[in-house]
Protein backbone atom coordinates (compact mmCIF):
# COMPACT_ATOMS: atom_id res chain seq x y z
CA UNK A 1 0.00 0.00 0.00
CA UNK A 2 1.36 3.32 -1.39
CA UNK A 3 2.34 5.96 1.38
CA UNK A 4 0.99 9.32 0.36
CA UNK A 5 2.45 12.26 -0.69
CA UNK A 6 2.38 15.79 -1.57
CA UNK A 7 3.36 17.08 -4.88
CA UNK A 8 4.19 21.03 -4.90
CA UNK A 9 4.28 22.94 -8.11
CA UNK A 10 7.07 25.61 -8.62
CA UNK A 11 6.00 29.30 -7.74
CA UNK A 12 7.99 31.65 -10.05
CA UNK A 13 10.17 33.06 -7.30
CA UNK A 14 13.80 33.53 -7.72
CA UNK A 15 16.76 31.19 -6.92
CA UNK A 16 17.16 31.98 -3.17
CA UNK A 17 13.27 31.10 -2.82
CA UNK A 18 13.52 28.19 -4.65
CA UNK A 19 16.37 27.08 -1.73
CA UNK A 20 14.41 28.18 1.00
CA UNK A 21 11.42 25.87 -0.30
CA UNK A 22 13.91 22.76 -0.37
CA UNK A 23 14.57 23.38 2.94
CA UNK A 24 11.02 24.30 3.99
CA UNK A 25 9.79 20.71 2.67
CA UNK A 26 12.41 19.15 5.06
CA UNK A 27 11.58 21.09 7.58
CA UNK A 28 7.93 20.16 7.66
CA UNK A 29 8.59 16.37 7.35
CA UNK A 30 11.36 16.48 10.62
CA UNK A 31 9.47 18.81 12.66
CA UNK A 32 5.62 18.46 11.75
CA UNK A 33 5.50 14.80 10.49
CA UNK A 34 4.16 15.85 7.00
CA UNK A 35 3.92 13.73 4.00
CA UNK A 36 6.67 12.73 1.75
CA UNK A 37 7.17 15.89 -0.65
CA UNK A 38 8.03 15.66 -4.21
CA UNK A 39 8.78 19.30 -6.85
CA UNK A 40 10.24 19.86 -9.76
CA UNK A 41 11.57 23.52 -11.04
CA UNK A 42 13.03 25.73 -13.08
CA UNK A 43 15.23 28.85 -13.04
CA UNK A 44 13.67 31.74 -13.92
CA UNK A 45 17.05 33.66 -14.32
CA UNK A 46 20.40 32.65 -14.29
CA UNK A 47 22.16 31.59 -10.93
CA UNK A 48 25.32 29.72 -9.90
CA UNK A 49 24.14 27.64 -6.35
CA UNK A 50 27.55 26.93 -4.21
CA UNK A 51 27.14 23.76 -2.08
CA UNK A 52 26.35 24.21 1.85
CA UNK A 53 29.76 23.82 2.87
CA UNK A 54 31.39 25.53 -0.12
CA UNK A 55 33.40 28.55 1.02
CA UNK A 56 35.91 29.34 -1.61
CA UNK A 57 34.55 30.60 -5.36
CA UNK A 58 36.10 32.89 -7.48
CA UNK A 59 35.59 36.86 -6.21
CA UNK A 60 34.06 37.64 -10.02
CA UNK A 61 30.99 35.41 -9.45
CA UNK A 62 29.16 37.90 -7.17
CA UNK A 63 28.99 40.50 -10.22
CA UNK A 64 28.33 38.04 -13.08
CA UNK A 65 25.66 38.89 -15.53
CA UNK A 66 24.17 37.07 -18.32
CA UNK A 67 22.47 39.32 -21.39
CA UNK A 68 22.07 42.12 -19.36
CA UNK A 69 20.59 40.65 -15.89
CA UNK A 70 22.53 39.83 -12.95
CA UNK A 71 23.81 35.98 -12.13
CA UNK A 72 22.31 34.99 -9.10
CA UNK A 73 24.67 33.35 -6.43
CA UNK A 74 22.69 31.36 -3.79
CA UNK A 75 23.34 28.49 -0.90
CA UNK A 76 21.93 25.69 -1.72
CA UNK A 77 21.02 23.20 1.58
CA UNK A 78 22.64 20.05 0.48
CA UNK A 79 26.31 20.02 -0.04
CA UNK A 80 28.20 19.17 -3.31
CA UNK A 81 30.17 21.53 -5.92
CA UNK A 82 28.87 24.96 -7.86
CA UNK A 83 26.20 24.66 -10.32
CA UNK A 84 25.13 26.71 -13.10
CA UNK A 85 21.31 26.74 -13.04
CA UNK A 86 20.83 27.42 -16.86
CA UNK A 87 18.67 25.30 -19.12
CA UNK A 88 18.12 22.72 -16.30
CA UNK A 89 15.14 20.94 -14.74
CA UNK A 90 15.67 20.73 -11.00
CA UNK A 91 14.04 17.98 -8.74
CA UNK A 92 13.55 18.29 -4.87
CA UNK A 93 12.28 15.46 -3.03
CA UNK A 94 12.30 15.73 0.82
CA UNK A 95 11.22 11.56 2.57
CA UNK A 96 11.48 9.52 5.62
CA UNK A 97 13.83 7.10 5.17
CA UNK A 98 14.35 3.22 7.43
CA UNK A 99 17.73 2.73 6.15
CA UNK A 100 21.43 4.75 5.55
CA UNK A 101 20.53 7.70 3.14
CA UNK A 102 22.73 5.93 0.75
CA UNK A 103 20.03 3.15 0.01
CA UNK A 104 17.57 6.98 -0.28
CA UNK A 105 20.06 7.80 -2.42
CA UNK A 106 20.14 4.61 -5.20
CA UNK A 107 16.13 4.11 -4.95
CA UNK A 108 15.86 8.02 -5.89
CA UNK A 109 18.61 7.23 -8.68
CA UNK A 110 17.58 4.24 -10.02
CA UNK A 111 13.97 5.74 -10.58
CA UNK A 112 15.89 8.52 -12.43
CA UNK A 113 17.38 5.79 -14.44
CA UNK A 114 14.56 4.38 -15.10
CA UNK A 115 12.46 6.98 -16.40
CA UNK A 116 15.51 8.02 -18.43
CA UNK A 117 15.21 3.94 -20.25
CA UNK A 118 11.64 5.59 -21.08
CA UNK A 119 13.67 7.90 -23.73
CA UNK A 120 15.95 5.27 -25.10
CA UNK A 121 18.83 7.09 -22.90
CA UNK A 122 20.79 4.76 -21.08
CA UNK A 123 22.66 6.17 -18.00
CA UNK A 124 24.96 4.98 -15.09
CA UNK A 125 26.51 6.30 -12.29
CA UNK A 126 29.90 7.91 -12.84
CA UNK A 127 33.72 7.03 -11.01
CA UNK A 128 35.20 10.41 -10.12
CA UNK A 129 37.23 9.93 -6.92
CA UNK A 130 38.71 12.21 -4.37
CA UNK A 131 39.72 15.12 -7.47
CA UNK A 132 35.95 15.91 -7.11
CA UNK A 133 37.10 18.17 -4.05
CA UNK A 134 39.28 20.72 -5.81
CA UNK A 135 36.67 21.40 -8.64
CA UNK A 136 34.99 24.41 -8.58
CA UNK A 137 32.33 23.11 -11.34
CA UNK A 138 29.86 20.09 -9.90
CA UNK A 139 29.23 19.43 -13.67
CA UNK A 140 33.20 19.01 -14.36
CA UNK A 141 33.74 15.30 -12.76
CA UNK A 142 30.59 12.89 -11.98
CA UNK A 143 30.93 11.19 -8.80
CA UNK A 144 29.45 7.55 -7.91
CA UNK A 145 25.70 10.01 -6.84
CA UNK A 146 25.73 11.49 -10.41
CA UNK A 147 24.44 9.37 -13.55
CA UNK A 148 26.17 9.86 -17.24
CA UNK A 149 25.45 8.86 -20.14
CA UNK A 150 27.45 5.94 -22.18
CA UNK A 151 29.39 9.13 -24.17
CA UNK A 152 29.98 10.96 -20.83
CA UNK A 153 27.80 13.42 -20.63
CA UNK A 154 26.68 14.26 -16.57
CA UNK A 155 22.95 14.46 -17.29
CA UNK A 156 22.08 14.88 -13.54
CA UNK A 157 23.77 15.49 -10.43
CA UNK A 158 22.42 14.97 -6.89
CA UNK A 159 22.89 15.96 -3.54
CA UNK A 160 21.38 15.23 0.05
CA UNK A 161 20.51 16.37 3.54
CA UNK A 162 19.93 14.25 6.03
CA UNK A 163 18.37 15.23 9.38
CA UNK A 164 17.38 12.45 12.09
CA UNK A 165 15.20 10.08 10.33
CA UNK A 166 14.73 12.01 7.08
CA UNK A 167 16.42 13.15 3.84
CA UNK A 168 16.11 15.84 1.47
CA UNK A 169 17.43 15.02 -2.20
CA UNK A 170 17.61 17.16 -4.89
CA UNK A 171 19.48 17.32 -7.95
CA UNK A 172 20.10 19.35 -11.34
CA UNK A 173 19.19 17.29 -14.81
CA UNK A 174 21.18 19.28 -17.49
CA UNK A 175 18.64 19.69 -20.37
CA UNK A 176 19.82 22.42 -22.39
CA UNK A 177 23.22 24.13 -21.31
CA UNK A 178 24.69 27.04 -22.77
CA UNK A 179 28.43 25.87 -23.29
CA UNK A 180 29.89 29.02 -23.67
CA UNK A 181 28.39 30.41 -20.62
CA UNK A 182 29.46 27.93 -18.80
CA UNK A 183 33.12 28.25 -20.29
CA UNK A 184 32.68 32.04 -19.56
CA UNK A 185 31.68 30.60 -15.45
CA UNK A 186 34.10 28.23 -14.39
CA UNK A 187 36.74 29.30 -16.90
CA UNK A 188 37.19 25.78 -18.74
CA UNK A 189 39.08 25.58 -22.34
CA UNK A 190 36.89 25.70 -25.27
CA UNK A 191 37.44 21.78 -25.79
CA UNK A 192 35.42 19.15 -27.04
CA UNK A 193 33.17 17.77 -24.55
CA UNK A 194 29.74 15.46 -24.40
CA UNK A 195 26.68 16.77 -25.75
CA UNK A 196 23.15 15.78 -24.36
CA UNK A 197 21.63 13.21 -25.40
CA UNK A 198 19.71 12.93 -28.41
CA UNK A 199 16.02 12.48 -27.30
CA UNK A 200 16.00 16.11 -25.72
CA UNK A 201 14.39 18.39 -27.78
CA UNK A 202 16.94 20.64 -29.46
CA UNK A 203 15.15 24.02 -28.29
CA UNK A 204 13.54 23.91 -24.48
CA UNK A 205 10.57 22.28 -24.62
CA UNK A 206 7.78 22.88 -22.15
CA UNK A 207 6.10 19.69 -23.60
CA UNK A 208 9.13 17.59 -22.84
CA UNK A 209 9.45 19.18 -19.82
CA UNK A 210 6.29 17.95 -18.77
CA UNK A 211 6.35 14.37 -19.97
CA UNK A 212 9.82 14.09 -18.03
CA UNK A 213 8.04 15.57 -14.80
CA UNK A 214 5.77 12.60 -14.85
CA UNK A 215 7.72 9.93 -15.96
CA UNK A 216 9.95 10.89 -13.14
CA UNK A 217 7.41 11.29 -10.98
CA UNK A 218 6.10 7.70 -11.68
CA UNK A 219 9.04 5.90 -11.32
CA UNK A 220 9.42 7.32 -7.97
CA UNK A 221 6.15 6.32 -6.93
CA UNK A 222 7.18 2.80 -8.31
CA UNK A 223 10.15 2.65 -6.14
CA UNK A 224 9.24 4.59 -3.04
CA UNK A 225 5.82 3.42 -2.69
CA UNK A 226 4.69 6.68 -2.27
CA UNK A 227 1.42 8.35 -3.98
CA UNK A 228 2.13 11.91 -4.93
CA UNK A 229 -0.70 14.13 -5.03
CA UNK A 230 -0.53 17.66 -5.93
CA UNK A 231 -0.87 20.38 -2.95
CA UNK A 232 -0.12 24.06 -3.94
CA UNK A 233 1.89 25.94 -1.19
CA UNK A 234 -0.65 28.26 0.69
CA UNK A 235 -0.22 32.06 1.66
CA UNK A 236 0.74 31.25 4.41
CA UNK A 237 3.33 28.85 4.26
CA UNK A 238 4.85 31.20 0.98
CA UNK A 239 5.45 33.71 3.73
CA UNK A 240 6.93 31.34 5.93
CA UNK A 241 9.02 30.50 3.13
CA UNK A 242 10.22 34.31 2.23
CA UNK A 243 11.31 34.72 5.69
CA UNK A 244 14.01 31.97 5.45
CA UNK A 245 15.40 32.75 1.97
CA UNK A 246 17.35 35.42 2.69
CA UNK A 247 19.51 32.74 4.30
CA UNK A 248 20.00 31.58 1.20
CA UNK A 249 21.32 34.27 -0.98
CA UNK A 250 24.58 35.24 -1.06
CA UNK A 251 25.34 39.26 -1.34
CA UNK A 252 27.89 40.63 -3.39
CA UNK A 253 29.44 42.56 -0.85
CA UNK A 254 30.34 38.96 0.31
CA UNK A 255 34.03 38.32 0.43
CA UNK A 256 35.28 34.50 -0.23
CA UNK A 257 37.96 33.08 0.08
CA UNK A 258 40.10 32.68 -2.40
CA UNK A 259 38.97 29.69 -4.44
CA UNK A 260 41.40 26.78 -4.93
CA UNK A 261 41.79 27.41 -8.79
CA UNK A 262 44.98 28.75 -11.17
CA UNK A 263 44.73 32.42 -12.69
CA UNK A 264 43.91 30.95 -15.76
CA UNK A 265 41.03 29.52 -14.47
CA UNK A 266 38.95 32.79 -13.15
CA UNK A 267 36.39 33.86 -15.35
CA UNK A 268 36.16 37.49 -16.50
CA UNK A 269 33.14 39.06 -15.65
CA UNK A 270 30.52 38.52 -18.31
Amino acid sequence: MSLQGRSIAAPAVPGAGQMAIDSWMLDQLVTHGQAPMLRFYGWSAVAVSLGYHQRQWPEPWAHLTWQGQPVELVRRPTGGRAVLHQGDLTYAIALPISGNRQAAYQTICEALIAAWRQFDVPLHYGTAGSSYRHQANCFALATSADLVTDDGYKLIGSAQLRRDRYVLQHGSIRLWPNLDLARQVFGHPPIAEPTPPTAIPEQPSDEFLMQLQAVIQQELTKRLQVAFTPQPLSDQELAAIAERSTAFAIPASSSPKRAALTPADIPPRL
